[in-house]
């Protein structure tokens, strides 16, 4: 199989609208959370989220293209144009049928079917939609868009499997280019989904933290007191590119991609399998893809996004895995400062990854206290301050509801 690598990224967050703002502020335990501004939510249970800082979108995309895209296409599409110069990618010197898109996102144009749902009632039931409407709402579009932006002519289409999809899109771009379909992938996710609808939805679920009081220390993975998610939006691009490809063009190399796996938990709707049995099998067979064995892995981004059953599951398909007390391996909960991005974290998450590997700094979880005793002991959990260290195998592990697991393994070049 063809080897795959990481030549270009590009980031749109919470904490940090480019790539390295984002990273400096992760470095830095900084975290995202503070009241909701996009629309009033004294009524919602959760009146605070993970939002944009500081974000224009005329900044970066003309009237038109915003006119015509809902939000998660908008962030694609920003997130892809830093990835791309980052990349240094010369499309009119390639052949556009060796270039493809995989992109994720959970839930699409959520705000536009909101928006469009309440004007329909508003105006005594009259169906006059606008005529964007489903071109702002199918997840698909901010793939074909991109597409169409760089005249990518190759592999082009959308995942989606809840919170793991981001690491199902990195996955598939993974594979079509090892099977030698594609020479380069432009591959991520994005999600626009602080909205009162999804919101609504997800505080019904009981899914989110409720600590208004004090958003910024809301997320807090491990904690015996944590209570839930806390929502966040953006979007994060990798370009994946072909190992040979990347060496004749003379491209700039972050990592390879070394090797991932799905697995399904078969279990519950939206709760993840107690004793974490899909996502032991998923982390174990992600390593046999990569050709590791479990003494190689010196850092694990987990999945971790401070609920009470989904931290402890995770916890024990670690401890199951790597053993007991296993000294090479440091873990931390990115989550805890940019909130959950529901189908784009695995892409933000991929970003810290190989972050850590190309800085040798493992990036804190923030916010917690008191390890939950439920928690297996003798893991090594990097709180509140960022960690130097040598990494020369990140992986990164996303779990949807459905059941689905998607995990990742990213290596130092060789």
């Amino acid at each position: 199989m063809k080897r795959v690598v990481i030549t270009g990224m590009g980031a749109l967050t919470p904490i940090g609208n480019d790539l390295n703002t984002f990273w400096e502020n992760l470095s830095h335990g900084v975290s995202g959370a503070a009241s909701i501004s996009y629309f009033n939510a004294s009524k919602f249970r959760t009146q605070f989220a993970c939002e944009l800082k500081d974000f224009d979108a005329t900044r970066y995309l003309n009237k038109n293209e915003i006119r015509r895209t809902d939000p998660f296409t908008q962030y694609a599409l920003i997130s892809t144009e830093e990835a791309v110069k980052d990349a240094g990618l010369e499309f009119e010197k390639m052949d556009p049928f060796d270039v493809g898109v995989i992109w994720g996102s959970g839930q699409g144009g959520m705000g536009i079917f909101e928006d469009q749902v309440k004007e329909y009632v508003q105006n005594d039931f009259n169906p006059r939609f606008n005529p964007f409407f489903i071109p702002k709402l199918i997840i698909n579009m901010a793939p074909g868009l991109i597409s169409m932006r760089y005249g990518c002519m190759g592999i082009n289409y959308a995942t989606v499997t809840a919170c793991a999809t981001a690491n199902t899109a990195i996955m598939d771009a993974l594979n079509y280019i090892r099977w030698g379909k594609a020479k380069v992938i432009i591959t991520g996710g994005s999600e626009a989904p602080i909205t009162q609808a999804s919101m609504g939805g997800f505080s019904a679920l009981k899914a989110m933290s409720s600590r208004n009081d004090s958003p910024a220390t809301a997320s807090r993975p491990y904690d015996v007191n944590r209570d839930g998610f806390v929502m966040g939006e953006g979007a994060a691009t990798l370009i994946l590119e072909e190992y040979e490809h990347a060496k004749a063009r003379g491209a700039k190399i972050y990592a390879e991609v070394a090797g991932a796996a799905m697995t399904a938990d078969a279990y519950h709707m939206t709760a993840t399998h107690p004793e974490g049995l899909g996502a032991y099998e998923g982390m174990k067979r992600a390593l046999d893809d990569a050709g590791l064995n479990l003494t190689e892995v010196d850092y694990l981004n987990t999945h971790s996004t401070s609920t009470p059953v989904g931290d402890i599951s995770e916890a024990k398909a670690v401890t199951k895995l790597f053993g007991n007390a296993p000294q090479h391996l440091h873990i931390s909960a990115t989550k805890s400062m940019t909130g959950h991005l529901l189908g784009a974290a695995g892409a933000i998450e991929a970003i810290a990854c190989v972050k850590a590997i190309t800085h040798g700094v493992i990036t804190p979880t923030i916010n917690t206290e008191t390890i939950d005793p439920e928690i297996p002991k003798g893991l090594q959990i990097v709180l509140k301050d960022a960690l130097e260290k040598p990494v020369k195998v990140a992986m990164s592990n996303t779990f949807g509801f459905g059941g689905h697991n998607g995990i990742v393994v990213f290596k130092q070049i060789e």
